[in-house]
């Protein structure tokens, strides 16, 4: 693929720290694997500094590191020397680069305990973070309709999420608005009702943006399980079979479909 050390480095954090984007990357044409790999260990770089510590004031301030990295990827500016933020200064367009604020701001309900105010707030935590990421995939591959690719994303967002919730209570977070069976599903479903409006309107995505919606493959099962037997949720039992996550996503790669 001709990578530069610091790209290698970056797919190796990604295969490290969040496997099924690596998968979607490896299944996604070769010229798209650098730009999706920046922005990925970008994610995951991010998705980590309200955890790298237990003092509130650090973890801000790693937060604020990427921000700071945003503006000037945004500004045109040059960016300080480190192996993600260097490739993806390099690779992203300026535009997108302001979604990052928004990315990370979101991120600081990581840092403290306090559970969402209301629907609104966990939607907007679920578009910033996961339809942030995504858009900024997509939108970096070729043109797509934004609304389209938060869409989907938001689909995916709640099914991640859905996955994380056994982790997130024992950090003694309050991940869910309403955690019992009818409010996991009531969740699931319109979250499922998004990511297939998506679907509906893929046409206004192209097919290179398309690449950066293979990350989601997943989705649409996990939801259905969890309208299905929201019990699974609490028992951090959502997922795929390991059959079925290789075939689905290889299928999915093979036809161009998200």
């Amino acid at each position: 693929m001709g990578f530069d050390d610091d790209l290698r480095s970056c797919a190796e954090l990604v295969q490290t720290g969040d496997a099924d984007r690596f998968q979607a990357v490896m299944a996604a044409p070769v010229a798209a694997r650098e730009v999706l790999f920046a922005i990925y260990a970008f994610n995951v770089e991010l998705s980590r500094a309200p955890w790298a510590s237990s003092e509130s004031m650090i973890a801000e301030m790693r937060l604020q590191w990427w921000r700071d990295l945003g503006t000037e990827i945004a500004a045109g500016q040059s960016v300080r020397r480190h192996f993600v933020a260097t490739p993806l200064a390099r690779l992203l367009k300026p535009e997108l680069a302001r979604v990052i604020d928004a990315m990370a701001e979101a991120r600081r309900w990581d840092i403290y305990r306090d559970p969402f105010a209301d629907e609104a707030e966990f939607d907007a935590y679920i578009d910033a973070t996961s339809g942030g990421l995504m858009w900024m995939a997509a939108g970096a591959l070729g043109p797509a309709d934004e609304g389209v690719v938060r869409d989907f994303a938001y689909g995916v967002g709640v099914a991640n999420w859905l996955r994380a919730i056994p982790e997130l209570e024992a950090q003694k977070r309050v991940p869910l608005l309403d955690g019992t069976p009818a409010g996991v599903r009531a969740l699931a479903r319109k979250a499922l009702e998004r990511l297939l409006n998506a679907r509906k309107a893929s046409g206004r995505v192209s097919t290179q943006s398309g690449v950066a919606l293979l990350a989601g493959w997943q989705a649409e099962g996990i939801l259905k399980q969890a309208i299905k037997q929201p019990e699974r949720v609490v028992q951090g039992a959502l997922g795929l079979s390991e059959f079925n996550r290789r075939s689905g996503l290889l299928w999915r790669a093979a036809l161009g479909r998200w």
